[in-house]
This record gives structure tokens, sequence and C-alpha cells, in this order.
């Protein structure tokens, strides 16, 4: 067996040694969920807090571009209410531009502390200038400051350069608080389809999935 063969083989039975599920895990019971997504959300973001899960509002955010090629990052999420799930970013980012190309995203939320799993698919849309702006004022100060860099996502062959723009940066928030990038954008997705996946150490996993019918929801059990 080749050297590479055999080390693949080690990397296949380490990860498999790995122990998942390690519980306890909460009980759900699907019949008992309510008939709107977002309040089962709200309710499983707050156990994950009340659990102690670290940054519990951490969510992966998958769009793709004009050819079709998936990219994934991980964001914070900034709200959601019955309009859906915010998040902002840079318009002129990777992911501004593939939202502006194809303006559908999915989000996932992984708790594993508690084994559970948020999906949610939908349009987004970006938001009004005072919406934008009143985002990015509610940023701090060296965070704002990143944002006016404007170079996200591209090559940094110095990084004596980011900290002298850096600088000039932060120079300009000290001089202009209210100073606000007109391409920061707060993006909302309108979810039409949000599933809740509840892991069980049997491997019986609940999936709950509901799906846009008309004016409401409709709640469908899926195999695991």
């Amino acid at each position: 067996m080749a050297a590479g063969s055999e080390e693949a083989q080690r990397t296949r039975e380490w990860l498999r040694r790995l122990e998942v599920f390690a519980g306890p895990l909460p009980a759900f019971d699907p019949a008992l969920a309510p008939a709107d997504p977002v309040r089962l959300f709200l309710a499983w973001l707050e156990e994950a807090v009340a659990e102690g899960v670290r940054e519990p509002h951490a969510m992966t955010v998958s769009t793709v571009d004009g050819a079709g090629t998936p990219d994934a990052r991980v964001l914070i999420l900034k709200g959601v209410d019955a309009g859906g799930w915010q998040f902002a970013g840079h318009a002129f980012s990777p992911k501004g531009e593939q939202l502006d190309w194809h303006p559908r995203a999915a989000l996932t939320f992984y708790w594993p502390e508690q084994g559970r799993q948020v999906r949610i698919r939908g349009t987004v849309t970006p938001g009004t200038a005072a919406e934008n702006s009143a985002d990015f004022l509610r940023r701090s100060p060296s965070a704002r400051a990143e944002v006016l860099i404007g170079r996200q996502s591209q090559y940094l062959r110095d990084p004596a350069e980011r900290d002298v723009e850096a600088e000039k940066a932060a120079a300009l928030i000290a001089r202009d608080p209210s100073l606000v990038d007109p391409a920061w954008t707060l993006y909302t997705l309108a979810a039409d389809r949000v599933e809740f996946w509840q892991a069980a150490q049997d491997r019986a996993h609940t999936r709950l999935r509901y799906e846009r019918g008309g004016e409401g929801w409709d709640r469908l059990r899926i195999w695991s």
C-alpha cells in the first residue's frame, strides 16, 4: 500500500473515532412546533444562548456566482423578524456581487452542543439607504474602519500596507464619526423554506421542514 494511501486510511479511522452527539441532547416534538418558523428559530436560539453555546448567532451564508459555483462564509446574524433573517456586508465584496447576480442564498446554523441545525433558503433583498447607514453606524469604530478600506478578498501582498490603510481609515472615522460607506448593505433573506434538524444518539434524527404555502407555512416531517 502506498504511503499516501496508508495516511488516508489512518485519517479515515481517526475521523471515525471522533465522538458525535455526545449528549445529553434536548427533545424535539414536531407536533408541538409553532405555525411560524421564526418563533421556533428564536426559541432554539434562546436555548442555545442559555446553554452557553459560543457565538450561537454565527451562521454560514451560501451563495453562487455567475458560473453557478457555490461559495460560503460565516457571518453574524443581525436580526430576524417576520420579514426574514438579516446579515450585512459590502456590496462590492464577493458575496455582495454574487447576491447582485443571483439574489438567493442559504443560511445554516449549527449548535453542536445540542445536536441542532437550522437550514434556511430564500430570496435576498438589500436594505434601504437609511437601513444600511444605521447598521453601519452600529458597528464599532474599528469594524467601520475595516469596511472603509474596501479591499475585502483582494490579494494582500504586504501586511504592512494593510496596517497603513487601517490607520488611514481609523483617522477618517475619528474625524467624522458619522461617516458611512455607501456600499455597506444590510441584507434580508425572506425564507421560502426553513428546516429544523434535531440529532438523536440512536441516529433516529428528527427533521421538520416549513415550506411556504400561500400566505402561511406548511409543516412537513422529513426522513432523516
